[in-house]
C-alpha cells in the first residue's frame, strides 16, 4: 500500500478527494516504564506510521474505513455514539477528548492505513491517535498546541482503550524529528533534541512476533505497584512526586511497609532513569559502548525486577551479547514484541544470521527483522 493507492481507494468509496496526514511510530532507545513514573524517556520517530486521507463531509458522523482490517464503521461524536470496532475507538476517542476540551469537531470521511507492525512495541495506535488529532486540529483551524495533541491522543488510551498509558508515545509521534532522539522529562513536560546518527553502527529491531496485550491487567498492575511505592515514600519525603523523584535510598526506608513484589518495580524504574541520564551524557562524547551497557541494564531490570520481558525476549538478548552487539534490550511494554539493538555494522550480517537460526531452532519460526530510520514526526502530506 502506498499514498497514491490510498487516495485511490478514498475516491472509490466516497466520490470525492481528500488530504493525506501521517503520524509515525516510535522506537525508545531507553527509558521504559518511566513515563507514567514522572521519569525520563528517550524516544525517536522511527520511518514506519500511519497514514490517513481524510476529507470534512459537513455532517455530524464520521465514515472511517481501515485498510488493513477491511473494516467500515459509521459512527456520531456524542458520548453513546461510540462504536463496536476496537480501531474506530481510536478515532472516536480522539473526537470525543478534542470536544471535551471545548472544540468543535464535526463530521469527516476517512480511509487510513498503517505500516507500523502491530504488537511489535512501535506504538501503531499512538501513531494513530496523532494522525487524526493532528489532521483534525488542522482541518477545522483549532489552533491545539503539539503537548495538547498529545495529550488528547494519552487521553483516548486512558478513557476509550483501557490502557493506562503514560505520554511517551504520544509524544514521539508528535513531535518526531529526523535525526534525532528526544529526551522528555515527563514530569515536568521539558523535552531536548539529541542528534543521532550513530557512524559504524546500525539500530536494528528484531520482533519475535510475539504480540503484547497493554490493556490486559499485567500494565495496569505494574502501575498500581509503582503508585504504592510512591505513596509510601511521598509519606515521608513531601516533595516526591513521582516515583522517579525517589532515591533507592528512600525505596529502602519503606522496603518494609510494601511488598517485595512492589519493591521490585520501584528498584528498576529508580535505576532506569540514571541509565537514561547516563545514555544522554554518553551519547555527547560518541561513547557507545556505555550506551550499550545501559541498554543491556535495562533488559535485565525489565526481565528480572519488573518483570516484563518473555523467554523469546531474553533468548535475542542473549544471543546479542554471544555476538558482540554492543547494547540489546527488550523494547516498550514488554511481554512479547521486539529488542533493540546497536550493532557495530561489521558484526551486523554474523548477527543477524545467528539470530534467525538460532530462533528458528528454539521457536519454530524466524524474528522478523527491521531496521530503523529514525524520521519526522505527526505531518501533512502535499
Amino acid at each position: 500500500m502506498n499514498i497514491e493507492e490510498l487516495k485511490v481507494i478514498f475516491r472509490q468509496r466516497f466520490d470525492n478527494d481528500g488530504v493525506v496526514y501521517a503520524s509515525p511510530g516510535r522506537i525508545n532507545l531507553i527509558g521504559e516504564h518511566t513515563d507514567y513514573n514522572g521519569g525520563f524517556v528517550f524516544p525517536g520517530a522511527i520511518d514506519k506510521g500511519i497514514f490517513a486521507c481524510i476529507r470534512l463531509n459537513g455532517s455530524d458522523k464520521v465514515r472511517a474505513y481501515s485498510v488493513d482490517y477491511e473494516s467500515y464503521s459509521e459512527f456520531g461524536l456524542n458520548e453513546e455514539d461510540k462504536p463496536s470496532e476496537q480501531w474506530a475507538r481510536y478515532i472516536f476517542g480522539v473526537c470525543r477528548e478534542i470536544r471535551k476540551r471545548g472544540y468543535t469537531v464535526g463530521g469527516f470521511d476517512t480511509v487510513f492505513f498503517g505500516n507500523v507492525p502491530l504488537g511489535a512495541g512501535m506504538s501503531s495506535s499512538a501513531a494513530l491517535e496523532s494522525t487524526f488529532a493532528f489532521a483534525l486540529n488542522d482541518l477545522f483551524n483549532l489552533n491545539i498546541d503539539k503537548f495538547e495533541l498529545a495529550r488528547i491522543g494519552q487521553s483516548t488510551e486512558h478513557n476509550y482503550c483501557g490502557v493506562k498509558c503514560g505520554i511517551m508515545d504520544q509524544f514521539a509521534s508528535i513531535f518526531g524529528k529526523k535525526g534525532h532522539l528526544m529526551r522528555l522529562n515527563c514530569a515536568t513536560m521539558e523535552y531536548e533534541y539529541f542528534p543521532f546518527n550513530p557512524q559504524g553502527y546500525k539500530v536494528v529491531l528484531l520482533d519475535t512476533v510475539v504480540k503484547h496485550e497493554l490493556a490486559s491487567s499485567a500494565y495496569n498492575k505494574r502501575r498500581a505497584s509503582c503508585e504504592n511505592a510512591c505513596a509510601h515514600i511521598a509519606a515521608k519525603h513531601p516533595e516526591v512526586k513521582f516515583l522517579s523523584d525517589a532515591t533507592m535510598e528512600m525505596l529502602n526506608e519503606v522496603k518494609n511497609a510494601i511488598d517485595e513484589e512492589d519493591y521490585m518495580r520501584a528498584e528498576y524504574v529508580i535505576g532506569e532513569k540514571q541509565r537514561v541520564l547516563d545514555v544522554c551524557e554518553a551519547l555527547e562524547k560518541g561513547d557507545y559502548d556505555t550506551v550499550g551497557d545501559r541498554m543491556y541494564g535495562t533488559h535485565h531490570g525489565m526481565s528480572k525486577l519488573y518483570e516484563v520481558s518473555c523467554e523469546e525476549l531474553d533468548f535475542l538478548n542473549d544471543v546479542a551479547k554471544e555476538c558482540g552487539v554492543t547494547g540489546s534490550r527488550v523494547m516498550g511494554g514488554g511481554f512479547g514484541g521486539c529488542t533493540i539493538n546497536l550493532v557495530k555494522d561489521e558484526l551486523y550480517d554474523a548477527f543477524i544470521d545467528k539470530a534467525n537460526q538460532q530462533f528458528i531452532d528454539k521457536f519454530g519460526h524466524e524474528p522478523k527483522v527491521y531496521d530503523v530510520v529514525i524520521s519526522e514526526g505527526a505531518r501533512k502530506l502535499e
